[in-house]
Formats: C-alpha cells, sequence, structure tokens
C-alpha cells in the first residue's frame, strides 16, 4: 500500500493515514483479513512518530475498519465494507469541487488544470508500479 501525507493540508497526518487506509478497504487494494503494515516500519517509512501511526490504528479500530490481534498485529476486518462506490464517487467528487475551486482561485484555466490531473494521475501510476516492482525485486534477492 502506498500512502501519500500532505503536511501542509491542515488535516491532521492520523486522520489521512485512516483516510488512505479506509479508502483503500473500499477499493479492494486491502481485501479482508489483509494485515496492515506494523507501527514501527510505517512511521519510518513514513518519517512520522509511532505514535501518530498508533492514533490512526485505534481510530480504525474504533470504527471497526480494522482489527488488533495481540502479537500478529492489525488486520482489515473481515465484515467490513466502508464506502459504496457511490459513497466512494461522491467523496472524490468533493476533493475535485475544491480542487476546482483552488485552481479558479489561483487563476489555473480548465486545460492546465486537466493536463496536472492527467499528470498525477501518471505519477501516482508510476510510484505503484516502482513500489511493486521494488517489493519484488527485495522478495527476489532476499534468499541470497
Amino acid at each position: 500500500m502506498l500512502f501519500q501525507l500532505n503536511f501542509r493540508s491542515g488535516m491532521p497526518v492520523y486522520l489521512q493515514v485512516v483516510d488512505q487506509i479506509k479508502s483503500a478497504a473500499a477499493s479492494g487494494a486491502l481485501r479482508p483479513g489483509e494485515p496492515l503494515p506494523s507501527i514501527r516500519p510505517l512511521a519510518e517509512q513514513l518519517r512520522v512518530n509511532r505514535n501518530t501511526i498508533a492514533k490512526a490504528y485505534a481510530e480504525l479500530e474504533n470504527q471497526g475498519v480494522i482489527e488488533t490481534v495481540a502479537g500478529k498485529g492489525c488486520f482489515l476486518s473481515a465484515n467490513n465494507s466502508p464506502f459504496k462506490k457511490e459513497v466512494r464517487l461522491q467523496l472524490v467528487t468533493d476533493e475535485i469541487d475544491a480542487a476546482v475551486v483552488q485552481a479558479h482561485h489561483l487563476q489555473i484555466g480548465r486545460k492546465d488544470f486537466l493536463r496536472l490531473a492527467e499528470e498525477r494521475f501518471d505519477l501516482l501510476a508510476e510510484k505503484e508500479l516502482n513500489s511493486k516492482t521494488k517489493s519484488y525485486d527485495e522478495n527476489r534477492y532476499s534468499r541470497y
């Protein structure tokens, strides 16, 4: 799973982690019963305090999105379906609306906005591909 944090957004980092895990669960990127990254390595990867990730996981557990198994870690709840497709689309629509308003205020035209959106989408796809390739290479060569 690839996390993207925005430290300038004004949204607390732990809530960004919560939202991204819920979105991954809703999209099927995380499957029920699948383990979440351990707190310490994830905090190191994201360069945040371990308590931030622990707080995010506690919030997810309170919402019933994840379950903690002592000594084994945190797992996506089997009976969890955080968002239906319509809700996911509405969440994205709200974010796009905010971005369109901001682009308007910054006098960024439609063509530039759409080009930028496509570039960001492509960049995310590239990061995911690189992450999967890196993970594959690490597993492939970990035997040696």
